[in-house]
């Protein structure tokens, strides 16, 4: 029976192999892996919490489950701009804890083949980037693909982890 859940979940995991969940901030598109996406919310009630960096906006509660939110757009060091009907919440699974990031809006899921993904250029070419992992091509157009586990440093996510 135990072996039965493994290999459904890797059957999953198969499954979820070169799918990415994409969403814009501002004119660019960028793309998130989509076995991080637990769901899409709208926007929510924002509670402030004291003494956070700018790019957390605070926390939600959903379904009884509180979640830290981060602004992606703050996060990016990207002028912020007032929520609309068309911003929402990404929340995401990153070593076991669910965030919440703020989007300008979600487009759709794309499959990027790996043959499609390159990676970034490196520092040596004035791109430096923690947060990117790859850039996907997706006919002429470009998609920024995030790494999920770099969203948050290690320090960032401990400071979560004790608020």
């Amino acid at each position: 029976m135990h072996e039965d859940r493994t290999m459904e979940r890797l059957m999953d995991e198969d499954s979820m192999q070169g799918k990415y969940l994409t969403f814009q901030l501002g004119d660019e598109t960028y793309g998130i892996e989509i076995r991080y996406v637990t769901e899409i919310i709208g926007m929510q009630s924002i509670t402030e919490v004291p003494d956070m960096p700018s790019y957390l906006r605070g926390i939600i509660n959903l379904r009884g489950k509180i979640i830290p939110v981060l602004d992606m757009r703050a996060r990016f060091k990207k002028p912020l701009q007032e929520y609309h009907d068309r911003t929402c919440i990404i929340v995401v699974d990153i070593r076991e804890v669910s965030v919440g990031l703020i989007v300008d809006q979600v487009s759709e899921v794309l499959n990027i083949d790996g043959n499609n993904i390159e990676l970034p250029p490196d520092g040596r070419t004035g791109f430096s980037n923690r947060f990117i992992n790859g850039i996907g091509k997706v006919g002429e157009d470009i998609k920024l693909l995030i790494d999920c586990d770099r969203i948050l440093t290690k320090e960032e996510y401990g400071a979560l982890l004790d608020s």
